[in-house]
C-alpha cells in the first residue's frame, strides 16, 4: 500500500523549507528585539474555547473546525486559529506583569476546500499584546508586521485600515446595517441571503458581485464611531503616518472573526490573486479575554500566513531566496579518505563551532565524495587522506568561484601562518590547494578565513 498526504496538506520539503526556516527566524529575531517571547500552546483545545472566542454562528466554528472526541469522551477541536488559544493561556496562566506580549508560528487546521495556496493544515506566524489599550501599541503591532513583511524584501505591499467601534457604538450600527440588509437581502449572493443576520458585517467583507453592488449604500462604522473611538483611531493614524507606513481607509474591511472591535488592519499583496491577496492582518480584541472568563484586558495582534509570504517571497524577492538557500549551504564539505575516524572529530569540532560543514559516508572513493560536494553547493573542501593524516594535516580546496576563494585562501593562510608561509603559498598559487594543521582547521575557518569569506559572499548575493 502507497500512503499519501492527507487531503488538504502537503508537505514541506527541502529545498523549498530553507524559505520557511529563514523566515521563521527572521520574524523570532525581530520579536525578541522588540520584547515579545515565544509561546507554545497545544494545537488541540476544548471545543468552547474557539466557540465562545470566534462565535458560534461564524463559519469557522459551524464549518470548518476539526472537532473530535477523545476516549473519555471530552469535546476537543483542531486550533483554527491561535489567538483564542493564547487567551486561554493568558486566563490561564495570569501574567504578573503587563503588557504581556508573545509570539508564535506553527500549525492551524480548517475544513475547507483545498485550492491553491490554501490547505486544512496551514502555518500561520503572529504575535499579541495584552494589557493596554494605548494607540501606540496599535501603531506598534501595524508596524512590526510591515517591517517584517518589507525587510523581507516585499514590495507591492497595501495596508487597509478600519475602526470597527465598541461596545458603546457599535450595537447601533450592527442593528442598522441589519435594517438595511433586510431591505436588500434578494440582491445578495446566496451564501449571504441566508446567513446575513447571524453575522451581518460578514456581508461588507464578501467579493461576490451581488453583495458588492447590493451595499453600496449600505451604512458603515465611520459614521457611527463614538467619540473615543474616533479619537482612538484618529491616534494610530497619526503615528502611522509619523512612521511614513502609507494605508488606506476600507470601511468595508471587518476581518473574518467576531471578536474584532475598533482597529483592524490588513496587509494585501498585488503578486497575489485579487480575491485573496492578503497576507496577514489583525486587530484589537478588547473583550476577548473577559468573555473566555478574565479580567476585562484590552489586547491586540495579528496573524501572518506562512503559505502566502512565501509565495510571494518566491514571485517578488530572489535576493532573500538565494539568502534563505545560503544560510543552509554547507561553507565546508569534508572529504575522508581514511577512515580513522580523525574526519568524524573534526567535523563534530567544526559543526559545534558554528560552521556549517556536510560530509558523505559509507567509505566512498574520492571522486564520489567530490561529486557529492559539489551538489552540496559548498565553498570549499577539507580533505583527509593517508599522506595528510600520515602528517597530522589536512588539505584545503576551493570548489566555487575558485579564482577569488583561491585569493582569500592565499591571504588568510599568511596570517595564519606568518613567517612560515611561503612553501604554503607556492603551493596553492602552484595548485588551487593548500595544506595545514588539522589542529588549526577550527581557528583558521572561524578567525581568519570566515570573515573574509562572509564578506565576499554578502557582497557577491547584492
Amino acid at each position: 500500500m502507497n500512503f499519501r498526504t492527507p487531503v488538504g496538506t502537503n508537505d514541506i520539503l527541502p529545498p523549498s523549507s530553507r524559505v520557511w526556516s529563514y523566515v521563521i527566524d527572521h520574524f523570532s529575531r525581530m520579536c525578541v528585539r522588540t520584547n515579545y517571547d515565544l509561546i507554545i500552546t497545544p494545537i488541540f483545545e476544548e471545543s468552547g474555547v474557539f466557540q465562545r472566542a470566534v462565535g458560534v454562528d461564524n463559519d469557522v466554528v459551524r464549518k470548518e473546525m476539526y472537532q473530535f472526541q477523545d476516549r473519555s469522551g471530552r469535546d476537543y477541536s483542531l486550533r483554527p486559529e491561535q489567538t483564542a488559544s493564547i487567551v486561554r493561556s493568558y486566563v490561564e496562566s495570569r501574567p504578573k506583569y503587563l503588557p504581556w506580549k508573545v509570539y508564535y508560528w506553527g500549525p492551524m487546521f480548517r475544513y475547507e476546500r483545498p485550492q491553491a495556496g490554501r490547505y486544512r493544515q496551514f502555518y500561520q506566524l503572529g504575535l499579541e499584546a495584552f494589557g493596554s489599550s494605548d494607540p501606540s501599541l496599535d501603531a506598534e503591532i501595524i508596524s512590526l508586521a510591515w517591517d517584517f513583511l518589507v525587510d523581507l524584501g516585499l514590495s507591492d505591499l497595501e495596508l487597509r485600515l478600519n475602526s470597527l467601534g465598541d461596545e458603546a457604538c457599535r450595537p447601533g450600527y450592527v442593528a442598522d446595517l441589519t435594517k438595511f440588509l433586510d431591505s436588500v437581502k434578494d440582491k445578495l449572493c446566496g451564501a449571504h441571503q441566508d446567513s446575513y443576520q447571524r453575522n451581518p458585517l460578514r456581508v461588507l467583507d464578501c467579493k461576490t458581485e451581488a453583495c458588492l453592488e447590493a451595499t453600496q449604500d449600505a451604512p458603515f462604522q465611520r459614521d457611527f464611531l463614538c467619540e473615543d473611538c474616533r479619537d482612538h483611531f484618529k491616534s494610530v493614524l497619526e503615528l502611522l503616518d509619523r512612521f511614513a507606513i502609507s494605508y488606506r481607509q476600507d470601511s468595508r474591511l471587518v476581518r473574518g472573526l467576531d471578536y474584532y472591535n475598533r482597529t483592524t488592519f490588513e496587509i494585501c499583496s498585488t503578486s497575489l490573486e485579487s480575491a485573496q491577496n492578503a497576507i496577514g492582518g489583525g486587530g484589537r480584541y478588547d473583550g476577548l479575554v473577559r468573555s473566555l472568563g478574565g479580567p476585562d484586558t484590552p489586547a491586540i495582534g495579528f496573524s501572518i500566513g506562512l503559505e502566502r509570504l512565501v509565495s510571494c517571497l518566491e514571485n517578488q524577492s530572489p535576493v532573500v531566496i538565494g539568502r534563505a538557500h545560503q544560510s543552509h549551504e554547507p561553507i565546508i564539505f569534508l572529504i575522508d579518505v581514511t577512515s580513522s575516524g580523525k574526519a568524524s572529530q573534526v567535523f563534530r569540532d567544526l559543526s559545534r563551532s558554528g560552521i556549517n560543514v556536510a560530509r558523505d559516508y559509507g567509505d566512498r572513493s574520492m571522486k564520489a565524495q567530490f561529486k557529492a560536494a559539489d551538489r552540496s553547493g559548498a565553498w570549499v573542501a577539507v580533505i583527509i587522506g593517508d599522506d595528510e593524516l600520515s602528517r597530522n594535516s589536512a588539505t584545503i580546496r576551493a570548489l566555487r568561484d575558485q579564482e577569488k576563494l583561491r585569493a582569500l585562501l592565499q591571504v588568510s593562510v599568511r596570517e595564519k601562518y606568518d613567517g612560515r608561509s611561503c612553501g604554503r603559498q607556492d603551493e596553492l598559487e602552484s595548485s588551487g590547494q593548500v595544506e595545514i594543521d588539522i589542529s588549526d582547521i577550527e581557528v583558521f575557518f572561524n578567525k581568519v578565513f570566515i570573515p573574509k569569506f562572509s564578506r565576499h559572499i554578502s557582497l557577491a548575493s547584492q
